[in-house]
């Protein structure tokens, strides 16, 4: 269910969580400078929880943290690894000075949460993706393939993170296309988890947002079944839970299996959306 709570530590800071949800509509965070729409909906047919989190914070100072972890599914305790991740990172905001810069409170709640879920001793794992938007300008950290797009309003893919993943890396480096990857026999392998000893945190560089920028985190539920192509066709422009829906729609539709030659994977989904 969606758990929304006040964090008593700062004055007029609220976070919007999502653990274990299976939410039919997407919900709407207004914000001083745009909106957040988010969804967190349980695999089709699954009876487990979902095994994704995700985090909504505004902070006194009007900065914007969002997360979405995807915990493994094939490990123990996924969904509890998700949840420490993002609670990681709201303690960590939660008790940094407001105004102060947010990358530091962010990579530590990253290194906490990879400590605690591997105290659980369990193997325990999950993917991250946190983005701050700070004054108008937004910064990306990743950790596996939960991935974060910047998407300006003429369609444009303006900026996107890289998957942790031998597919990921080699769409990257153009060794393989998006359509191939998309039923390539290891294209569910991940190569760096939060749970891992290994762990690496990518940080990407700071970008303007300009009028009219979206930018979208999601688990692989969304891109294991669209198309980058048709991810930013459906939020380039309109209203924002117009855009959600749209998303939700087509990729339920792929987790169907009904569409033939497209692709279907059915998966948890989760999707935070930002518009100014």
């Amino acid at each position: 269910m969606i758990q929304p709570i006040m964090l008593s530590t700062i004055t007029e800071t609220s976070l919007d969580f999502c653990i274990e949800s299976d939410m039919r509509d997407p919900r709407l965070h207004p914000m001083p400078l745009g909106s957040v729409v988010s969804i967190s909906r349980r695999c089709p047919g699954k009876i487990e929880p979902n095994d994704d989190s995700s985090m909504v914070i505004r902070t006194s100072s009007g900065a914007i943290v969002m997360a979405v972890a995807d915990g493994v599914g094939g490990c123990p305790l996924g969904y509890k690894a998700s949840a420490i991740a993002v609670h990681c990172i709201a303690e960590m905001v939660g008790a940094s000075d407001p105004d102060a810069d947010l990358r530091p409170a962010i990579l530590d709640g990253i290194e906490k949460a990879n400590t605690e879920i591997l105290d659980l001793g369990v193997g325990a794992a999950t993917t991250l993706s946190v983005v701050e938007i700070v004054e108008g300008r937004v910064r990306a950290y990743t950790v596996g393939d939960s991935m974060t797009m910047i998407v300006g309003q003429r369609g444009s893919l303006k900026w996107k993170s890289t998957s942790h993943s031998p597919v990921g890396y080699a769409i990257e480096s153009g060794m393989l296309d998006e359509a191939a990857a998309m039923t390539h026999d290891d294209r569910h392998v991940v190569s760096n988890l939060v749970g891992s000893k290994t762990m690496h945190i990518e940080v990407g560089p700071s970008r303007q947002l300009a009028a009219r920028d979206r930018v979208i985190l999601a688990s692989d539920g969304l891109f294991d079944n669209l198309h980058l192509s048709e991810v930013v066709a459906a939020m380039k422009s309109g209203k924002p839970i117009g855009c959600m829906q749209k998303l939700v729609q087509i990729a339920s539709q792929r987790m169907s299996g009904n569409e033939e030659q497209l692709p279907g994977k059915p998966d948890d989904l989760t999707i935070l959306l930002y518009a100014r």
